[in-house]
């Protein structure tokens, strides 16, 4: 039988796993309005598991991991992706260190959670880095939001990573 900090990292590495095939993906296509709001909006649904008293956490406790992933964690994701209008389409052009930075990110995650899975219950820890994670996509997601609307005013190749 599996323990549940096994499952847990499990469940990490095939959500990296995940990660990785949509941003490929989503790499070939062009960038618009919808595919850059409805991710966060998708990923908010997940709030939903603080219904549940074991996922609950301090409100300070969400507050700083919110600040932690909008702060420090996006700023790897800002400096390695930009959008750049080609022809009538806006693309999403990554530096060679996406993937890395990505990579490099999940490996924080699992040690963290692995550290924090000693101090706290596995929902709550859970629960702490979905709070991180949606600071991530939150502020990357709104850099991409500005300037794709500067893009579609009116042209050129800008940096996400502007704030």
């Amino acid at each position: 039988m599996f323990h549940p900090n096994k499952i847990s990292i499990i469940g990490s590495l095939v959500g990296l796993a995940a990660v990785l095939v949509w941003r490929i993906r989503e790499g070939r296509t062009a960038v618009s309005l919808k595919k850059i709001v409805i991710p966060p909006l998708g990923m908010a649904t997940g709030f939903s598991m603080f219904i549940v008293p074991a996922f609950r956490i301090p409100w300070t406790w969400g507050l700083a991991a919110f600040l932690i992933g909008a702060v420090l964690l996006a700023y790897p994701l800002l400096k390695t992706s930009r959008l750049v209008q080609q022809g009538d389409a806006i693309m999403m052009q990554r530096s060679t260190a996406f993937f890395s930075v990505i990579l490099v990110l999940a490996a924080v995650r699992i040690l963290a959670r692995g550290y924090f899975d000693t101090l706290l219950t596995v929902e709550q820890s859970g629960a702490l880095f979905f709070v991180l994670a949606f600071g991530m996509i939150v502020r990357w997601r709104l850099n991409m939001l500005r300037e794709y609307r500067k893009l579609t005013a009116g042209g050129g190749t800008i940096a996400v990573s502007r704030s």
